[in-house]
């Protein structure tokens, strides 16, 4: 029940911060040098604002990506489970909560530089529309750079991997290639929904941000990491489920 209302409560904020459209259009255009204090500090915070909503979408699809992958399987979300009747054992490094929080954060800011220089290369927004092969290729180089981000961070800071700190960190970069390397259908996802729902449908924020990104995350997880039913589980995972590795 805690998760239903979080994720309601989520759908509704964002449905309202977010417009998009089918061609998935980006604009990343510079202020001239004479824009005014005003409208530099509105521009500024206009970036701040889609950045934080792609924080929330992406966090919400990696939540969602758990139920495609681990279907009857209880997930570990650290000091979350106190909340929903579940024994915590790490309260963040290594449970599911890390890994939403900082995937989320890592892909929200990649994603958004991502757009910035393609569009400046193109000399117009990025637009999957009008330049399917530079969208596909943004898609790719955000999705690789934010994970591993991600994985380097994690193998950095998190105590669990003292002691193999490289090893880690060299064995996730190869699992995020591979898994990268099935996102590409991502941006053409809306354009399927619209042929089965309707464009209305493929229009919201559900049809063109939140789904697509959902299997994204399921495909480069599950492929890159192994990362289905009861594979890929942590220790206490293992545990919850009755399993034995």
């Amino acid at each position: 029940l805690f998760y239903h209302i979080l994720f309601f409560k989520s759908t509704m904020l964002f449905s309202r911060l977010t417009s998009s459209s089918l061609t998935r259009c980006f604009s990343s255009k510079a202020k001239p040098p004479s824009a005014s204090a005003e409208e530099t500090s509105s521009a500024a915070g206009g970036l701040v604002a889609a950045v934080a909503t792609t924080f929330g979408t992406y966090m919400a699809a990696d939540f969602l990506s758990n139920f495609i992958q681990h279907p009857t399987q209880k997930m570990d979300y650290g000091f979350v489970n106190a909340y929903v009747g579940r024994e915590v054992d790490q309260p963040f490094w290594g449970t599911r909560t890390e890994h939403i929080v900082g995937v989320a954060g890592c892909l929200a800011v990649t994603d958004h530089i991502s757009q910035h220089y393609f569009a400046k290369s193109l000399g117009r927004p990025l637009c999957f529309g009008k330049s399917p092969g530079a969208f596909v290729a943004h898609t790719f180089l955000f999705i690789f750079s934010g994970v591993a981000i991600y994985c380097a961070a994690d193998a950095a800071l998190n105590p669990a991997h003292k002691g193999r700190r490289m090893e880690e960190i060299k064995s996730n970069l190869y699992s995020t290639y591979i898994g990268t390397n099935t996102a590409w259908f991502e941006p053409y996802v809306p354009i399927a929904l619209a042929k089965v729902a309707g464009p209305a449908v493929a229009n919201t924020w559900f049809g063109s941000a939140l789904l697509p990104a959902t299997l994204a995350y399921s495909t480069v997880k599950g492929v890159g990491w192994y990362d289905w039913g009861n594979s890929g589980l942590n220790d206490h995972e293992m545990k919850m489920n009755g399993l034995t590795k």
